[in-house]
């Protein structure tokens, strides 16, 4: 399985950009659908989660600015990231898990900036 991840981009602070990621075919027998970040200098973490159920789980430093969704149709996956800051600058990558498997998209920059 391939994951392709756009919509990265240079955004003012403030304002919004939607993230997607879409599998190269249907994932059979997945269990849950993340995106994290890696900011410069930083570990990789966890920012936002969607379980098969469609239930979601947020870092504490986007709730309530951060959405995960997900079109099953068209195995695609989103982040929609509103009121963006600085500190959200970073490399954000999609990952999907199969069983035991964790696929790993490419990942996508988004640069919060003025």
């Amino acid at each position: 399985v391939q994951l392709q991840a756009s919509g990265g981009g240079l955004v003012q602070p403030g304002g919004s950009l939607k993230l997607s990621c879409e599998a190269s075919r249907t994932i059979s027998g997945f269990k849950s659908r993340h995106w994290y970040r890696q900011a410069p200098g930083r570990q990789r973490e966890l920012v936002a989660s969607i379980t098969a159920g469609g239930d979601t789980n947020y870092a504490d430093s986007v709730k309530g600015r951060f959405t995960i969704s997900r079109d099953i149709r068209r195995n695609t996956m989103y982040l929609q990231m509103n009121s963006l800051k600085p500190e959200d600058t970073a490399v954000y990558y999609c990952a999907v898990d199969q069983g035991t498997l964790r696929h790993w998209g490419q990942g996508t920059l988004v640069t919060v900036s003025s």
